[in-house]
């Protein structure tokens, strides 16, 4: 039976660079790595532009009475002004300058001119005649000479509502509406490298870099539902998608559609939304349900570590641990386990069971293996239900759904592939900040008290976490291919604090949970 894995690429947003106002970005050059300051207003990266430019080695001249900077290279000019949402790049043989509009002004903060560091990356490669690459780790990467856009006859970058010469990247859109959001697809020529999306006002901004877009196929006037408007302009060599969207907005996803170009975005809906209508019922919200689902079980052994030991029997273990826990310490809450036993459930039945017993929370505990036996690679992660990043995620994604080479209509998950899993993952995303949240706290309680180590928050397509319209999480308690994680998995007292670790993680966020839904419902 072939298995089935959902493979995408994803970008992190700035927002996701920099946890807090301040901190530090690492510029990595050929000469080493030097830290840059930088600070993030409403979802924007800015940097000092006089540090970067000590940073990367250009001249520069900064007057301190009036803020603005002026870069200087053998050839070019550029100019900032605090306050002020345009860079001047000016040729030195000609004197005809190139204005750079960005969609955000500059700023003075601690007497330095700080610049909105994505937005300001073209200017910036102009003055360096060399690529500069943002990276999702905090990274700014000064990478290989390239041609300037000032050399020869190319004038059309003068006027940024031109297109370049090659033509439009972006040829049109098309929106599929759907009741808990709607699905944008963004037709391209060719493969986009990169992104950066804001949401503030009402409104959605993302802008891709080095391609511009027909605008008259890409802008709409009037949308239906969630989505109302869509405005697009070419801003240089980028261009930029502005979404107008109702007070329903939730979340949104860009990601790489599977098997061509193209662009998906995803705009969802509030959790409570539902048919145009607000449930303002708190009685279906309370967190009064929290689903336990142990991976595996009956035919389907799961993972086979050291000296035998099988994931089906691990994850029992600690779920039915987990659960008595949670019967002692928080009685209010009622428990459902997917499986008690060691019997086989088809993992469509897993969500289906958590859905019918309205539940608030659906955790999936696993057992992670490599190939190789034994292995150095140790761990707990913790995954949330997003297209797999990484191989590794999508190898542990794949070997997770494989199990439906075990159930007697395994053909029922086709539908999960491809673009169709992103529209019934849609309704899931509505979910993610509970998710997220809980995965973070899941995280910190493995890093802080397991002897094993965190490997932290990752992602996956899961078909487990698919089925349950609940926030939901896939922990892999640890490698029982690893001699040191299987021991501690293998014993009583290893399971028991695995369990005490997850319950610890739920009594936090249920008040996360029911702060949040207070909020939401007044």
């Amino acid at each position: 039976m072939k298995k089935i894995f959902i493979t995408f690429m994803f970008f992190l947003s700035a927002e996701l660079l920099l946890a807090q106002q301040s901190q530090n970005i690492t510029v990595v050059t050929k000469e080493g790595n030097k830290n840059l300051t930088a600070w993030l207003r409403e979802g924007i990266i800015y940097i000092p532009i006089a540090e970067l430019a000590k940073v990367l080695s250009i001249n520069y001249f900064e007057n301190e009475k009036t803020g603005k900077v002026e870069l200087k290279s053998n050839y070019l000019l550029l100019k900032s002004t605090p306050k002020n949402p345009f860079l001047i790049v000016t040729p030195r043989a000609t004197g005809v300058p190139k204005v750079y509009q960005l969609p955000t002004s500059t700023y003075v903060r601690d007497d330095k001119t700080y610049i909105p560091l994505l937005f300001s990356i073209s200017p910036l490669e102009a003055i360096l005649e060399r690529e500069l690459v943002l990276e999702k780790n905090n990274k700014l990467i000064l990478g290989e000479k390239i041609s300037s856009p000032f050399e020869g006859k190319q004038w059309m970058y003068d006027n940024p509502d031109l297109p370049p010469t090659t033509g439009y990247g972006i040829t049109g859109l098309s929106i599929t509406e759907k009741t808990n959001g709607a699905l944008v697809r963004i037709h391209t020529k060719s493969r986009i490298p990169s992104y950066y999306s804001s949401f503030k006002d009402g409104e959605l901004m993302i802008i891709f870099r080095k391609v511009n877009a027909d605008v008259e196929k890409t802008s709409r006037s009037s949308v239906s539902g969630l989505l109302q408007k869509i405005e697009t302009r070419n801003v240089g060599t980028d261009v930029e998608f502005k979404f107008k969207v109702g007070s329903e907005y939730s979340t949104h996803d860009v990601m790489n559609a599977p098997g061509s170009n193209d662009i998906i975005i995803t705009i969802h809906n509030k959790v409570f939304n539902k048919n145009g209508q607000t449930n303002k019922s708190s009685d279906k919200w309370s967190f009064d349900v929290v689903v336990i689902d142990a991976g595996h079980g009956g035919r389907d052994p799961g993972a086979i570590g050291i000296d035998k030991l099988k994931e089906k029997e691990v994850t029992l273990s600690i779920a039915l641990k987990l659960g008595e826990l949670m019967k002692k310490e928080m009685p209010d809450v009622k428990v459902v386990y997917t499986r008690k036993d060691d019997s086989f459930v088809d993992l469509y039945k897993r969500g289906k069971i958590a859905n019918e017993n309205n539940g608030k929370l659906f955790i999936s505990i696993h057992c992670n293996s490599t190939k190789k036996k034994p292995t150095d690679v140790n761990g707990t992660e913790v995954y949330l239900l997003r297209p797999g990043r990484t191989e590794e995620a999508i190898d542990i994604a794949e070997t997770e759904n494989s199990v439906i080479e075990f159930e007697d209509n395994p053909q029922r998950y086709e539908k999960l592939t491809d673009e169709n899993f992103i529209l019934v993952s849609m309704a899931h995303s509505a979910y993610m900040k509970y998710s997220e949240k809980f995965a973070e706290l899941l995280h910190k309680e493995f890093d802080a008290n397991l002897k094993l180590k965190s490997r932290g928050v990752k992602q996956a397509g899961f078909y487990v976490l698919v089925g349950a319209s609940m926030p939901s999480v896939l922990i892999e308690t640890g490698f029982i291919s690893n001699k040191d994680d299987a021991k501690f998995l293998k014993t009583a007292v290893g399971q028991k604090q695995m369990a005490e670790c997850i319950f610890s993680a739920i009594k936090t966020y249920r008040g996360f949970y029911e702060k949040e839904i207070e909020a939401d419902l007044q």
